[in-house]
């Protein structure tokens, strides 16, 4: 099945682990997942191989996000993950928190074109992966159209074929990561005006999308999406995203069914050694919008301390 971008999950941090992943793709076979951001540092030390696995007879299409700004760290790292299989790397760009930055590495880079271009070739000199780059519209007071095209201008290469542009400018002093997925205001023209300014690179926009029918308004005018906090917090709204966007057979929207599998795999997991409050917690927003859904919440809770998904599981699924 040939990559495309047209419907992406986005890379968030303790939310798109291999047990969320499990659970979208009960939901959706064709949108595009990605991993939390790796650190390239916690790769070269191995302590991060729960971080990287996934399981290849269901995830792909499937990306690894790296985060990192030195070249020869980010080569290495590039070369391991494609030795696992991923179907792209990414570079994060775009992540504006305080920690990130004292490492150098996230939304920092935009300032530092030139290193970010050093970057992106040392690691495709080491793999035939696909690189790809996920990014702000600018940073800090920057966030005007030209900026962006001119970052872009700067690192573009033959062989940086995809962008994924959150379209909010990261303000990297004053503001939280949280606060800075919300306050800066969305400006999706400066997105829209890039892929004008560079017709061949596929661009993909993200920031603020909540659903399938926004999604499809913004495919006009650029060639992917790309939703985060939507999805995870009601995972359902991607149940037609394979029918809506790709033209295919959706795998289907009970979300009982999708319950019960995801249950058994919990309780699978837990007899490895994956605690439910790992596994469980990507499913508080499963009956999102439904009368019982405090009632919902509050017995995964339960189920969390209590470790009796044996007990409870029929109740649960109950609910939704």
């Amino acid at each position: 099945m040939p990559l495309s971008h047209k419907f992406c999950i986005a890379p968030m941090m303790q939310c798109t682990d291999i047990h969320d992943r499990f659970l979208f793709r009960l939901i959706t076979k064709r949108a595009f997942l990605y991993t939390e951001m790796v650190t390239t540092g916690a790769i070269i030390h191995g302590k991060c191989f729960e971080q990287l696995s996934f399981n290849k007879e269901i995830e792909q299409p499937i990306a690894v996000q790296l985060g990192g700004s030195d070249p020869a760290d980010l080569a290495e790292c590039s070369k391991i993950c494609s030795s696992l299989g991923y179907d792209e790397i990414n570079l994060n760009i775009g992540c504006p928190s305080e920690r990130v930055q004292k490492g150098s590495f996230g939304a920092c880079l935009m300032e530092d074109p030139e290193l970010v271009k050093d970057c992106i070739e040392a690691m495709q000199e080491v793999t035939s992966t696909p690189i790809t780059i996920k990014c702000r519209i600018g940073v800090n007071e920057r966030d005007d159209i030209n900026f962006l095209n001119e970052f872009v201008a700067k690192i573009l290469n033959p062989k940086l074929k995809t962008i994924i542009v959150h379209a909010r400018v990261a303000i990297l002093s004053g503001l939280s990561p949280r606060q800075n997925r919300q306050i800066p205001p969305l400006k999706y023209e400066n997105v829209y005006q890039l892929k004008k300014e560079f017709p061949k690179l596929e661009v993909v926009i993200n920031g603020g999308i909540k659903g399938v029918d926004e999604s499809i308004h913004h495919l006009e005018k650029v060639d992917g999406v790309m939703l985060g906090r939507s999805p995870y917090d009601n995972p359902m709204i991607v149940s037609n995203v394979d029918s809506k966007i790709f033209n295919e057979t959706d795998l289907g929207n009970d979300r009982k069914s999708i319950l019960k599998k995801y249950l058994q795999y919990c309780l699978v997991q837990n007899d490895s050694g994956y605690p439910l409050s790992r596994t469980l917690k990507h499913v508080f927003g499963l009956n999102r919008g439904l009368k019982n859904a405090k009632k919902y919440r509050s017995l995964i809770l339960e189920t969390m301390q209590k470790n009796n998904l044996e007990i409870t599981q029929d109740d649960l699924i109950s609910m939704v």
